[in-house]
């Protein structure tokens, strides 16, 4: 292509490698930052700034998918498991009216004016529950960071070539 330039041959390998290259950092960088926003996640957002750990389910169940397609890379960072309150807290909404049953016992137990009351099983009107966004925040958050680490690579792999 470059015919009568010398090192041509030699420039034209490290770009030929050059895409290769960036996409084996891409893909290491990416999970470094997919890993450190998982930890934002559960050890700021779940720890108490955004929603108070009860049981720790819905902190167990947040992980990262990083997927490799083609000339493609993706990072998810979400709930990844059967924590079925996961959306409605992310994102806000109404649970309907529900009856509700004893899981493990022969009834239910609650305190109502100061005395323990017993039922077999309680109509729930149904909640209003407004939006805690843990995931969107910690991606807001990270935002800059995130973008910056990921063009530095870019650099960093034409730098190196």
């Amino acid at each position: 292509m470059f015919a009568g330039l010398a090192g041509v041959d030699a420039l034209e390998d490290q770009l030929a490698d050059l895409p290769a290259n960036m996409r084996g950092r891409l893909e290491a960088k990416a999970r470094s930052l997919a890993a450190a926003l998982v930890a934002k996640v559960r050890d700021e957002k779940l720890s108490g700034e955004v929603i108070q750990t009860r049981t720790g389910a819905l902190k167990a169940s947040i992980s990262a998918d990083i997927s490799l397609a083609g000339d493609g890379l993706t990072a998810a960072i979400g709930s990844f498991g059967d924590v079925k309150y996961a959306a409605i807290q992310e994102y806000g909404g109404r649970t309907s009216v529900h009856e509700i049953v004893p899981g493990k016992a022969q009834a239910l137990a609650f305190l109502v004016g100061g005395s323990l009351r017993f039922a077999r099983r309680v109509a729930h009107p149904g909640s209003t529950i407004p939006p805690h966004p843990y995931l969107q925040s910690s991606l807001d958050d990270s935002r800059d960071e995130i973008v910056a680490e990921l063009a530095s690579v870019a650099t960093e792999a034409w730098d190196n070539r």
